[in-house]
């Protein structure tokens, strides 16, 4: 019989159950990631939007470590279910990355995270090889600063593609 916390713990760190999905989880799992820029974006202050994306960044990457050890006990080691990973890096991303377009800063931040965390560029694969929540944030983080690093010289070579 699974425990209350265990209950808990599987909802967040599958973000509601969508880490399940039998496709693409890190993708489905992290599309409210892209939907809470949204909310930042349409109705905070600009002025506050990067307070709130680095605050969403920090809780994000805080719950990973906190819940990595007992993820991998629960599931095993970078589980595909475990999805708060994927927010952190996505938040870090748009963090980085941001055109005036809310939609095209959503699309392209999205495609470009998910692309670079499933390609897991060095040091990506080596990271992941550290304890617990660690290992489960990091690649993700440096996939992220690829993602970013590969949409800046896009929009220098293509400023159209991004509404500029």
């Amino acid at each position: 019989m699974i425990r209350w916390k265990d209950k808990l713990f599987v909802a967040l760190c599958s973000s509601f159950h969508l880490g399940y999905s039998p496709v693409a989880p890190g993708t489905v799992g992290s599309l409210p990631a892209a939907g809470i820029y949204w909310i930042i974006a349409v109705f905070a202050a600009p002025e506050n939007h990067t307070l709130y994306l680095s605050a969403a960044l920090l809780i994000s990457a805080g719950l990973t470590i906190g819940l990595g050890s007992w993820a991998e006990r629960f599931w095993k080691k970078d589980p595909r279910q475990f999805v708060l990973d994927e927010y952190a890096g996505y938040f870090l991303t748009v963090l980085l990355f941001r055109v005036p377009s809310v939609w095209l800063t959503i699309a392209w931040t999205f495609v470009f995270t998910r692309i670079f965390d499933i390609l897991k560029p060095p040091p990506g694969r080596r990271l992941e090889s550290l304890p617990g929540g660690w290992g489960i944030l990091l690649d993700d983080l440096a996939a992220s600063l690829y993602a970013a690093a590969a949409l800046h010289l896009l929009k220098y070579g293509f400023p159209a593609l991004f509404g500029v």
